[in-house]
């Protein structure tokens, strides 16, 4: 069965290996909850089944977290086959290999990472999260890649499965930031439409050559309130797409010699162009580009018209380097960057409802003890 794919709750993010669906593709598919499910993307990977909540049911959808999603290699608003496993294999040994970059993570406590492993569905290949981090302190998530499967047909790990961790790192674990959507809470339909104008031409450009168009080439200005999401969006929808992220304050930009600003700008857009597809985050888009007629330095003025620039050259780039500006002060920005080919989408990013703001809640306390 072919069913699209969504982000998980708040009480699934970090990789539990669960996979939502609602009853009657659980009938359809002839699954109870606790049975495990092959999900085919681009590659294929094993999950175990818990039910949705009522509002979700009857969409044709599958809910997964972000492991999930990159193990099947497909992100949220992709197609994804989900098949049930009619033989569930028990592991006798497994080894995760960890990542490059280990030695600037936090420690880890083996017995403690081991433990929450228990039950766990696997396959070769597969990016499986560890717990790292002292007890009473914040944890946090380190991937590693499950490199040895003993035997290979096996989709789970027991209580009787030998775990063990390689000390030889293993490349290629990347798409884990520390943002994912199931970090933004309350904001789904701002995150609907940033995903839209952002995702689709890095991940998809195929879609509108098919159709004859041009792929969105300008940025995204999202503004409102401080403290709303902006940059968390910004953050979350670069890490889901692979993209190169690379996040500025506009003060940092501002130098008093001359010359000097513009060429730190022109550094970060030939930063960007080189490691495409990536995404310029521009926090406080209002003083790095300010009305020209309300200002007096030369500097501002030159900033403004280098920005403007910049964001010219991005048809060129083919949408692969994107731009998005954040600023809780709307009117104060030069009004060249908001016309088309620039800044042609400004999404509103609100205040969130008492359900978001519940949904918040959740999300900030996932990880205490019941």
């Amino acid at each position: 069965m072919l069913l699209n794919v969504e982000s998980a709750y708040p009480e699934d993010r970090g990789g539990l290996g669960r996979c939502r669906l609602d009853p009657a593709t659980m009938n359809t598919l002839r699954l109870v909850p606790g049975d495990l499910v092959w999900l085919t993307g681009s590659r294929m990977t094993v999950a175990k089944v818990w039910r949705m909540l009522a509002d979700d049911w009857d969409q044709g959808n599958v809910k997964i977290d972000n492991f999930t999603r990159a193990n099947a290699g497909v992100s949220s608003g992709d197609k994804i086959e989900v098949v049930k496993v009619e033989t569930e294999t028990d592991a006798s040994r497994v080894i995760l290999a960890p990542p490059e970059d280990l030695s600037n993570q936090p420690p880890i406590n083996f017995n403690q990472a081991m433990l929450r492993l228990l039950g766990y569905p696997v396959t070769k290949g597969d990016t499986i999260p560890v717990l790292a981090g002292l007890p009473f302190m914040q944890q946090q998530l380190i991937p590693f890649k499950l490199v040895t499967v003993e035997p290979e047909d096996a989709v789970i790990i027991t209580k009787d499965t030998i775990i063990e961790f390689s000390e030889k790192p293993a490349s290629g674990i990347d798409g884990f930031g520390d943002i994912s959507y199931e970090d933004v809470g309350g904001l789904k339909n701002e995150l609907k439409n940033v995903r839209e104008t952002i995702e689709l031409p890095m991940r998809h450009p195929e879609l509108f050559r098919k159709l004859g168009i041009e792929p969105p080439k300008g940025g995204v200005l999202l503004y409102g309130p401080p403290g709303t999401g902006k940059t968390l969006i910004a953050k979350a929808v670069a890490n889901e797409s692979g993209a190169h992220f690379i996040s500025i304050a506009g003060p940092e930009v501002l130098s008093k010699y001359y010359g000097e600003t513009e060429q730190r700008l022109r550094e970060i857009f030939e930063e960007a162009d080189s490691n495409a597809p990536s995404v310029i985050f521009i926090d406080e888009l209002d003083s790095i580009a300010p009305r020209r007629e309300d200002v007096t330095g030369e500097v501002e003025r030159r900033m403004v018209a280098q920005l403007l620039t910049m964001m010219d050259g991005l048809e060129e780039r083919g949408g692969q380097v994107l731009v998005i500006g954040a600023t809780n002060r709307l009117d104060a920005i030069d009004p060249a960057l908001r016309r088309p080919g620039r800044f042609d989408r400004e999404i509103e990013i609100g205040v969130p409802d008492e359900t978001g703001r519940l949904e918040i809640l959740k999300i900030h306390t996932c990880g205490m003890p019941p």
